[in-house]
């Protein structure tokens, strides 16, 4: 898994069991690999990338992910391994034009890795008319069930929830990428503990205007992508001459807002995964807001690999035929099995 925070590719080894028609997992060797400084400025920019350069960055992409998988799975030794199950990088998402792109989803990264791949879980939803996103909540539905909600905090926050049984989920606001942007004009690659955020003072006609943007009156289905960042929210920020710190300040305030708002029912139990989880100023802030909810911060395992865990289930789902994606959710057409399959020349 690789998300919009580009911290680095999250692999996960997991075992995934059925047990009183109930599905179980157990998270094993976990680890993040981090992309280098220059996979970083490519990946930031590729959003502004011509065709040729699409394809190009898609095709060593793959190779790159192909060997970080190859590399994890060696230097654990692991065998008998059902299948990888990869999301790839999202580089473009606008499923308003029918259009998503998430690169390293080439069929070569089979022969990479020496594995059946199952990959490419977006597109097909966004044919069938959906958001392609979030993709998560059916893996919140089967292996988070104790939780009332189950919140996200990574580049964008999203939640997931039942309601009138159905699996209702979307995405709330940017989190990381507008966070960490402001954090690098400041030298750090983040800010650790929501510390610079914190220091920094509330401007209320910001907060105000933020709140007003349009993403936020929609109803879901809904979801988000880097190029409502760089469109909307930044240049919006940007229109203030307020200090950095005040930026990050009042952009928390904002996005701990707009998580309370996104709650139908403010009681009841959350879980908080993600990068974001461990921004104590953010979930502080979360809390003020929701002061009759419980928050759940899980062990650092669910925390920082529950997206690649979930990911692993939508790969699991469709080697089985059965559905991982929930048009409840996207507002596809219909429930589906979404993804695709390779099979190395070594394991077919």
């Amino acid at each position: 898994m690789s998300g919009t925070s580009l911290d680095g590719v999250d692999l996960a080894h997991i075992e995934f069991t059925i047990h009183n028609k109930r599905w179980e997992f157990h998270l094993l060797e976990c680890k993040t690999i981090p992309y280098d400084d220059s996979w970083v400025k490519q990946l930031k920019s590729a959003v502004n990338f011509n065709e040729n350069q699409l394809t190009e960055i898609n095709r060593n992409y793959t190779q790159l992910l192909g060997n970080i998988i190859r590399n994890f799975i060696e230097k654990h030794q692991l065998k008998n391994i059902d299948a990888v199950c990869s999301h790839g990088h999202t580089i473009l998402h606008q499923p308003q034009n029918g259009f998503t792109l998430q690169i390293g989803n080439l069929p070569e990264i089979a022969a990479i890795c020496h594995q059946k791949v199952v990959c490419d879980f977006r597109v097909q939803d966004v044919q069938l008319g959906g958001q392609g996103a979030p993709l998560v909540p059916i893996g919140d539905r089967l292996l988070f069930s104790d939780f009332d909600y189950c919140l996200n905090l990574g580049g964008f926050s999203n939640i997931s929830f039942e309601q009138d049984g159905q699996r209702i989920a979307f995405d709330i606001s940017p989190v990381n990428t507008v966070l960490n942007f402001y954090a690098n004009q400041l030298g750090f690659d983040f800010d650790n503990r929501g510390k610079i955020a914190q220091s920094g003072k509330l401007h209320s006609a910001l907060l105000e205007a933020l709140n007003n943007l349009d993403f936020y009156q929609k109803s879901f289905p809904k979801s988000l992508g880097f190029e409502y960042v760089k469109e909307v929210v930044l240049p919006l920020i940007e229109s203030y001459s307020i200090t950095i710190e005040d930026k990050m300040h009042t952009f928390s305030e904002h996005v701990a807002f707009q998580i309370a708002n996104a709650l139908p029912v403010k009681k009841g139990k959350l879980l908080i995964t993600g990068g974001g989880a461990y921004n104590d100023f953010l979930i502080e802030r979360t809390q003020f807001y929701l002061p009759e909810i419980a928050i759940t911060i899980p062990e650092p395992k669910i925390l920082e690999f529950k997206e690649a865990l979930i990911f692993g289930l939508l790969g699991v789902l469709k080697l089985r035929d059965e559905i991982n994606v929930l048009s409840s959710v996207t507002g596809a057409k219909k429930n589906h099995s979404s993804g695709v399959i390779f099979s190395s020349p070594l394991t077919s």
